[in-house]
């Protein structure tokens, strides 16, 4: 399959997801901030704030990955992958702000004397935490499937949901089982509502941030682009090999040695060769561009 057509058709599946993703948490986050506010808990309506951060943190990841999916033009050569990671960091900021805001709005209630909240506040908390269990492990499935940043970002957004949830959840309940002595445990279980957003934003912008400064990929996958390219009959070995992700696949830069007494042709046949192998057995790659030197005449042995 063509790379911009395998490229594409994993965008229109992270489209779909995310989309989906959109209705869902907006839909949680409607019943959350209604039920939480009219039977009085702290962390339920602290929650279903937590939701509507989904419902805008799944916007942005839709948005990007609209705009990931664009093709290669003049000024942008390696495609507009990148929008998809940027909308992955807009999230991951989104989340930290949220968290934080969670935080102070319950700190502020947490002195006041509350009456017990409503049984059926814990209603749209289990609700949430079934529903988000399956879109986290969807978004998770198919995020490490397409290679989708945006979408494993947003895949732990639903992780977080799920925790704040559980978080809440345990709060409200110690507040039903005795409201005397556990008088402010609603209020509490807002503040660590918050503070699992805050922590979950910022993983969400460091991972994301490494991508964007080109950081180089794990040792296996390097390893995986070698082996190929050794395999390829007149490679003598791989002097560099560089890789960086623009989007959902990488673009490899690699340095090829092979024998300095063959043709410029034969060595330009030698590099093709590659850049198909390459392309044809790992999917996550999108282009490769080789360099050919010419091998050492006594080379010594090197981790390969």
């Amino acid at each position: 399959m063509h790379p911009a057509t395998r490229q594409a058709q994993r965008a229109h599946t992270a489209r779909r997801i995310a989309l989906i993703s959109v209705g869902v948490s907006s839909l949680l986050a409607f019943s959350k901030l209604l039920i939480g506010w009219m039977a009085g808990s702290t962390a339920v309506v602290a929650d279903g704030f937590e939701s509507a951060g989904d419902v805008v943190g799944s916007t942005i990841v839709l948005l990007g990955l609209i705009a990931a999916a664009r093709p290669p033009d003049a000024e942008h050569p390696y495609g507009h992958g990148r929008f998809e990671m940027l909308s992955g960091l807009a999230v991951g900021i989104l989340l930290s702000a949220a968290g934080a805001g969670i935080c102070m709005h319950a700190l502020d209630h947490v002195s006041e004397r509350h009456a017990t909240p409503a049984l059926y506040a814990i209603w749209p908390l289990i609700v949430s935490i079934v529903i988000k269990v399956g879109l986290s492990t969807l978004k998770f499935r198919f995020g490490k499937r397409t290679g989708s940043g945006a979408l494993i970002a947003d895949a732990w957004n639903d992780t977080v949901d799920i925790l704040s949830g559980a978080a809440a959840l345990v709060a409200l309940g110690l507040t039903l089982m005795d409201p005397s002595r556990f008088v402010h445990s609603d209020q509490y279980g807002g503040v660590a509502v918050g503070l699992i957003v805050v922590f979950t934003g910022a993983r969400i912008v460091r991972e994301t941030s490494l991508q964007l400064v080109d950081t180089m990929p794990d040792g296996a996958l390097m390893s995986q682009i070698r082996a190929v390219a050794l395999a390829v009959p007149g490679v003598e070995g791989v002097e560099k090999c560089y890789a960086r992700k623009t989007g959902f696949e990488y673009h490899v830069d690699l340095h090829l040695e092979v024998d300095p007494d063959i043709t410029v042709r034969e060595s330009h046949d030698i590099a093709t060769a590659v850049r198909i192998q390459l392309k044809e057995n790992l999917d996550f790659i999108a282009d490769v561009l080789v360099h050919v030197e010419p091998a050492p005449a006594h080379r010594e042995a090197q981790p390969r």
